[in-house]
């Protein structure tokens, strides 16, 4: 529909919208450019909406001025024309209308019309995403291979059983079993023939709900009671009974509830060993046993799986007997738990994959343990193997006793200092444990 103002008054309006100055440029003659400072095309439109609110208004003032139209178009009139003006009548009433700024956090155009995302946002995405879903594999990978391990069953259910404790309290088993070890395995091993399965180590691992963690060497010639078999050494009873009478002898002799089952054989700990890259030893004369098959010189030495087997099994000819080899026992765990939290292994994922699936598979653990028993456990090793938790063993009278019919040698708790030390652990109190070791 054509405009039906006048020449003049359109080109008021027009001088308006351009920010000209009345009168600029003779009618008819082409015009330069107009200078604008519009950023983007909303600043455009909202320019347009205020020039067509802005006409709006001059036109309703002009139809008021001559006599309200509105009425007379109720009475029948013909609506008039409006009146001409001079240009620029009004110009010095309007206000220019400021730009729009970009609201905050909002995504910038730039001139090709492409968003322009902030340097600092892109550097953060390329940090954050990477660190996000490293920490998440961290975290899933241990979790994922606890899932994968054997189970065996172990959890007593006698009668008038020890109640719970403060805290996690998880024995941890050395098998001497060679069930499924080839012929090959058994040689390379030192393992020898002999049938059954016994216990080669016995520790208990207790971690409170604060302070230090510890863990507890049980020889395994500790004379106790066995249910059912009266006394006798303490590593018979899983030959008599599995796990199941070894955790209720544990139980009985310490007052203890146990929360939880490890299990590792021979070949299972030599794999250990070997996924950590082995673990290092100083010895300050050679350490020869046949039987456990192990030929060591002196001196500090980073030994394999089967060296490192070897090491923790040799007892003949140690003057500490089977103290000692609990102590070294103890040396090789706080040594791989070490290993296990170096970054080297850690911060790669192909290794840490490896090495935590490696030890799901050589080690079982106790039927219905869950994820949090074995975040308790990792967080006692960690305590232990990093000097703030304390490693010891069983508070002992003597390691030269005899059975009460005098044909076994045995080992024999002190049971004051014993019965001291597992009740201060009942209360979940860790305070004193430095007083029981030696």
């Amino acid at each position: 529909m054509a405009d039906s103002r006048d020449e003049p008054s359109r080109q008021e309006d027009l001088d308006w919208l351009y920010r000209r100055a009345p009168g600029d440029g003779a009618a008819g003659a082409p015009r330069a450019a107009p200078a604008t400072n519009i950023a983007n095309d909303a600043d455009i439109r909202r320019r347009e909406r205020a020039f067509l609110e802005q006409r709006r208004r001059r036109q309703a003032a002009q139809q008021d001025r001559r006599g309200g139209p509105e009425r007379d178009l109720r009475a029948g009139a013909q609506p008039a024309a409006p009146a001409p003006r001079a240009p620029g009548a009004d110009w010095a009433h309007r206000e220019p209308v400021a730009p729009v700024a970009p609201a905050p956090g909002r995504r910038r155009h730039g001139p090709d019309g492409r968003i322009r995302r902030s340097p600092v946002r892109r550097t953060l995405r390329a940090v954050l995403v990477p660190v996000l879903a490293w920490l998440l594999f961290t975290l899933v990978t241990p979790i994922h291979a606890w899932s994968a391990m054997t189970t065996i069953g172990w959890e007593p259910s006698y009668a008038g059983r020890v109640g719970n404790q403060p805290g996690t309290a998880i024995l941890l088993v050395g098998s001497d079993s060679r069930d499924g070890l080839s012929e090959e395995e058994r040689n390379e091993l030192g393992t020898g023939e002999a049938e059954g399965q016994r216990t080669d180590s016995i520790m208990l691992l207790y971690t409170p709900p604060s302070g230090e963690s510890v863990l507890i060497s049980i020889p395994r010639d500790s004379y106790v009671t066995v249910p059912g078999y009266g006394r006798t050494k303490i590593n018979a009873a899983y030959s008599y009974g599995g796990a199941e009478l070894l955790t209720e002898t544990v139980e009985q002799a310490t007052g203890l509830r146990i929360d939880g089952f490890m299990e590792v054989g021979f070949a299972g700990f030599a794999d250990i060993v070997d996924a950590v890259g082995g673990v290092d030893v100083c010895l300050d004369e050679p350490m020869a046993d046949e039987k456990a098959n192990i030929d060591l010189p002196a001196g500090c030495q980073t030994l394999n799986g089967s060296d490192a087997l070897g090491y923790v099994r040799h007892r003949y000819g140690d003057a500490e007997g089977d103290l000692g080899r609990a102590r070294r026992q103890r040396e090789v765990i706080a040594q791989i738990a070490t290993r296990l939290k170096r970054p080297s292994t850690v911060l790669n994922p192909v290794r840490w994959w490896t090495v935590t699936h490696a030890l799901a598979g050589a080690v079982s653990r106790g039927d219905g343990m869950g994820v949090l028993t074995m975040a308790q456990m990792t967080r006692g090793v960690l305590s232990v193997s990093g000097g703030s938790g304390a490693s010891l063993q069983v508070p002992l009278e003597t390691t030269n006793g005899w059975s009460d019919d005098g044909t076994e040698s045995v080992v024999i708790w002190d049971s004051e200092r014993a019965s001291a030390m597992f009740e201060d652990l009942s209360r979940g109190d860790t305070s004193n444990i430095a007083q029981y070791a030696g």
